[in-house]
């Protein structure tokens, strides 16, 4: 029989919140164990690093640039005309569900799962619509903080009462009850750490006495020039305004927020080892964008730098728990995107690609092949090229632009750009000379994709920005106010 899978994706889970890959102030023992027992993937990015776009692209293989989803819209919502991972997986034999959040449209369409169970299920337990009674006295996010606000916030229910522990209680429940005649795919879907940060008080008070790292700063923040790269901060939060103290206490809600999850994923794994299904089940770790969590007076997700786009990503293959597979322990850093999962998966499961895919096998890829360059693009207003470990960021918001060397500045703090426009000495490789070099090739870079993709933004063979920049007073202003009353399978 096929093996088993499950895909586990968290919400705006930035690349650098796992213990054994280098925090040293979060604590993820099980995201630890699969970093252990299995292969990280270390340059993992998110092409259009907001929710929709991203979990389609995980559903049907394609990058938003080519299937030209890349922002949050009911509009055009590119599944309906693809074949998708649950779909391929049903007609091959397997049992398949969804549980958690999904984040499709229309809301209820399963596009090719047996079964969905979304988090409006749990908010309907919640209210007594589900079964007669509500299941707390203190009812879930009733704290008022908004579903994009990056200010900290304690949960008033207890953990067992969470949508996070509703959530691993549901997937053990199918895993438990499923039809075991087929091999079984399960995306177990969290809706953390994506806001609002409302960890419950016991993981609030892991962090509470603890000295949290500060945001990172470079030399091109506040810089006029660069303003473009602001506008989906201004408007969804307020993190360009938050001083540094205030940061470091939305980090301890945010990290509370994953390791609540981390410890329920424990409840997970400890039933599978009792069910003897560590053996022959696949498990796949990623996120579908991050969140800048006030890196360059920034919060939220959209842009391509490092804390909104770069992700975790990890599998595990199938393995007794104490016994070493050929794939204990390895990490890759060739470049990889959210494309990647779904030509993954159907690998494993031994399913033949037929339709268009951006991704690639990733179990192959890491010994084989050639590393790929990596394009962006996100609300068709920002865009980013990786070469190698060159970076390059534009925006439509009049014509902004950031290069970096990853390699040696993986926080992004000097942009080389600002070298550039100063030539260096006659006959003697400069820095400046170097980095003008280096952004002329990358511009290139993005000016060929662009007359692919967005040929209305090439004129006369030159990139041509089009959006005006916009400051925080002139920004429309979305905090993400839902109510647990709201039908739509955006709540946190």
């Amino acid at each position: 029989m096929a093996p088993n899978i499950i895909l586990i994706t968290t919400d705006q889970q930035r690349f650098d919140t796992i213990a054994a890959l280098g925090n040293e102030t979060i604590y993820t023992p099980h995201l630890d164990y699969l970093v252990d027992e299995g292969m990280t993937f270390t340059r993992c990015y998110s092409s259009a690093p907001i929710c929709m776009p991203a979990r389609a692209t995980i559903m049907n293989g394609l990058e938003g640039y080519t299937s030209g989803y890349t922002g949050n819209s009911e509009q055009g919502f590119p599944l309906s005309n693809t074949p998708t991972l649950p779909e391929l997986l049903t007609q091959n034999g397997y049992q398949t569900r969804a549980q958690g959040k999904m984040h499709f449209s229309p809301m209820r369409k399963n596009y090719g799962f047996e079964h969905m169970e979304l988090p409006m299920e749990f908010y309907r337990d919640m209210h007594g619509i589900n079964t007669g009674s509500h299941m707390t006295q203190n009812l879930a996010k009733q704290h008022g903080v908004g579903e994009n606000e990056t200010e900290p916030v304690i949960s008033m229910v207890n953990e067992v009462d969470t949508l996070t522990h509703w959530t691993v209680r549901r997937t053990i429940d199918f895993i438990e009850t499923r039809d075991t005649s087929r091999p079984f795919f399960v995306w177990t879907s969290f809706t953390k750490p994506h806001p609002p940060f409302d960890p419950c008080v016991n993981y609030w008070q892991l962090y509470a006495n603890r000295d949290m790292p500060a945001p990172v700063r470079g030399d091109w923040d506040g810089q006029e020039d660069k303003e473009g790269f602001m506008n989906p901060t201004y408007c969804l939060n307020h993190a360009s305004s938050m001083s540094e103290e205030k940061l470091k206490e939305v980090k301890k809600a945010y990290y509370a927020c994953i390791t609540q999850i981390d410890y329920n994923l424990g409840l997970l794994f400890a039933r599978m080892r009792e069910m003897d299904l560590m053996k022959d089940t696949w498990i796949v770790f990623t996120a579908d964008h991050g969140d800048m969590q006030g890196d360059h007076h920034m919060g939220g997700k959209t842009t391509h730098l490092e804390g909104s786009a770069h992700v975790p990503c990890i599998i595990r293959a199938p393995g007794e728990p104490w016994k070493q597979s050929p794939l204990f322990g390895l990490k890759c850093d060739k470049l990889v995107q959210l494309s990647d999962v779904f030509a993954t998966i159907l690998s494993i499961a031994g399913i033949e690609i037929s339709a268009q895919c951006d991704g690639v096998n990733l179990l192959d890829y890491m010994n084989e092949g050639e590393e790929r360059i990596f394009y962006g693009k996100s609300v068709d207003q920002y865009y980013c090229v990786i070469e190698g470990y060159t970076k390059y960021c534009w925006t439509r918001f009049g014509g902004h632009e950031l290069l970096f060397d990853l390699k040696n500045d993986p926080e992004e703090q000097n942009d080389l750009s600002q070298l550039a426009p100063t030539a260096g000495e006659a006959g003697q490789e400069s820095q400046t000379s170097h980095a003008a070099a280096t952004l002329e090739r990358m511009r290139g870079l993005l000016l060929d994709f662009l007359r692919k993709h967005d040929p209305h933004l090439v004129v006369d063979g030159k990139i041509v920005a089009d959006l005006e920049v916009k400051s925080r007073e002139n920004t429309f202003k979305w905090p993400g106010f839902h109510s647990t009353r709201f039908n739509c399978d955006v709540l946190h």
